[in-house]
């Protein structure tokens, strides 16, 4: 990877939100269906559906997870929040991968000493391992 951007992104897929949102009316719908008189059945399905719908909010709000800019890295950091880490903080850079049934996950590992920070494919809008590549480049300059 000889031509590094000064500034490089990575992002939740745009249909990933939409995809939760739909999720959320969905058991909100199965919720009404299958009650049946039982108040307990709906609030389980409306709980279920709230906590998709705040999780897809954090991808609206905040759909750049990672920056790379060669002053360092730049992380989500709570629900919308940006953690700024410069390039003498960050120990490794890691792509920790795990079979499970049948699957294989990928999880891009950045250590900075104090703070570890985990990023899947999802959460890229791409591989993990490619995002690491770029990440190590990068540390280099």
């Amino acid at each position: 990877m000889d031509d590094i951007s000064p500034v490089q992104q990575w992002r939740v897929p745009a249909s990933l939100p939409a995809a939760k949102l739909a999720g959320a009316v969905l058991l909100v719908a199965l919720g009404l269906i299958f009650a049946d008189g039982d108040p307990l059945r709906l609030v389980l399905a409306a709980l279920a559906a709230a906590a998709l719908v705040g999780w897809a909010v954090r991808d609206l709000v905040a759909p750049v997870r990672l920056t790379v800019d060669p002053a360092g890295l730049t992380v989500i950091s709570g629900f919308a929040g940006r953690r700024q880490l410069p390039w003498p903080e960050i120990e490794a850079i890691t792509v920790e991968r795990r079979p499970r049934w049948g699957l294989t996950s990928e999880v891009l590992e950045i250590d900075a000493g104090e703070s570890l920070h985990l990023f899947g494919r999802y959460d890229l809008g791409t591989n993990p391992e490619e995002v690491a590549a770029t990440l190590r480049a990068a540390q280099r300059f």
